[in-house]
């Protein structure tokens, strides 16, 4: 039970480095080609091989996802690709498409496979036949209750296989991500990275002889979300986690901010660990991983299909915003432990007499009053309006390289995405 692993999502270079600051034991992350994420900046070779570095430093693992549905030509290369993978040091590869999963196993034999939630692997029986095929885990499909989870757990831990399951994050309409909605209307196959994400648009339903005229599905004036789901979050569940059997913890979000990254793995590692400490710590603390949880961007909050089948309240009909209630503003780079400055990378505007609170890696938050901004060159500035600026502020207290500075907003209005 000591072993979950806490799995958050790299969609960068510096997003993989604040995961596993921030308490990650992996992170899962896109090459240049077979990933999910096309538009996410994912990474090549050079900043493939610092990271891998990086987390083994840390004792954290690496996954590259390869967990496209591949057509012929995505074939062309790819085992040189894996042999390419496997020589860096990447711990596994995340795969779904059985043709790539056999080109995986054909050039680098000795690698992990896991094998991706797009699989929409819901039964003990595909779990058992991913495994006499040399799969190392599953990552279950989001269809699955508690109970089936149990089941599965059951019947095929004694072969040594893992159970992986998400617990935080976007849902996509098609919960284990096979989605055909942006293919068909945009020509932009989620299957293969470059999903629109349709789901989140506002539709209207259309009378065939009243072509003009625009009726929504849902009687609300503003129209209707029709595809639109609610965010998973199961930090209040921790224990029936563990219980279920799942090894490995997922946390959705390569394509969210490093802010994101950071606030969301240090509320799941610090859950887990109280959790694992003492279960009664864990109960009491339950609000405030979540009012940690409520800082960075989200949706509407469920448990998916966990507990029951979902009764219509999973999805967000009025709108398809995050809300927002606190704004990136800095980044830490260096602290001046004798004079007491920070030097930081400024993310968003913040001015003389902010109030700021700054997120640390390890360690109690606290807040500052922003009392002095220098830029580099030791000019004294009112604000700091320029994204990615360097600057030097006054912290009162010691900070580390990749702790957070956030403000919180002026009001709580969503923002649209």
């Amino acid at each position: 039970m000591k072993n979950i692993e806490l799995l958050s999502p790299a969609g960068d270079l510096e997003k993989l480095k604040i995961a596993i600051n921030y308490g990650a034991n992996a992170v899962y992350m896109g090459g240049k080609s077979l990933g999910l994420r096309a538009k996410a900046k994912n990474f090549d070779y050079s900043e493939m091989e610092e990271g891998i570095k990086f987390a083994h430093k840390h004792n954290a693992k690496v996954y590259i996802t390869a967990n496209i549905f591949a057509h012929n030509d995505d074939f062309f290369g790819a085992e040189e690709y894996f042999k390419e993978l496997y020589n860096l040091g990447v711990d596994a590869l995340i795969i779904s498409d059985p043709g790539i999963f056999t080109a995986a196993k054909n050039a680098v034999p000795n690698m992990e496979i896991h094998i991706s939630t797009q699989s929409n692997t819901t039964n003990y029986a595909t779990c058992l036949f991913w495994k006499q095929l040399g799969a190392s885990r599953v990552v279950l499909a989001r269809e699955l209750s508690f109970k089936e989870i149990k089941e599965i757990y059951e019947k095929t831990h004694h072969t040594g296989l893992e159970i992986e399951a998400f617990v935080h994050g976007a849902m996509c309409i098609s919960y284990s991500g096979r989605c055909l909605l942006s293919n068909y209307m945009t020509n932009r196959d989620a299957n293969k990275g470059e999903c629109s994400h349709p789901c989140r648009w506002k539709y209207h339903l259309v009378e065939e002889e009243r072509p003009s005229e625009y009726m929504p599905v849902f009687e609300d004036e503003r129209g209707t979300y029709i595809y639109n789901s609610k965010d998973l979050c199961m930090i209040e569940h921790i224990g029936d986690m563990i219980d279920s059997g799942v090894k490995s913890f997922k946390i959705e979000g390569r394509m969210k901010t490093s802010y994101y990254v950071a606030a969301v793995t240090k509320a799941y590692r610090q859950a887990i660990d109280d959790y694992l400490e003492n279960p009664e710590k864990y109960n009491h603390n339950k609000e405030y991983y979540m009012n940690e949880l409520k800082k960075s961007s989200h949706r509407d909050f469920t448990t998916g299909f966990y507990y029951a089948r979902p009764d219509g309240n999973e999805q967000i009909y009025t709108n398809n915003s995050y809300i927002r209630n606190y704004d990136f503003v800095g980044l830490v780079d260096d602290y001046d432990e004798v004079l007491g400055y920070a030097f930081i990378e400024q993310r968003n505007k913040f001015v003389v007499g902010d109030e700021v609170e700054i997120l640390r890696a390890n360690g109690e938050n606290f807040t500052q009053i922003i009392s002095e901004i220098y830029d580099m060159r030791g000019n004294a500035l009112t604000e700091a309006p320029h994204p990615k600026q360097k600057l030097k502020i006054k912290i009162d207290k010691p900070v580390k390289v990749y702790d957070i500075l956030r403000k919180k907003e002026n009001n709580d209005e969503s923002i649209t995405v």
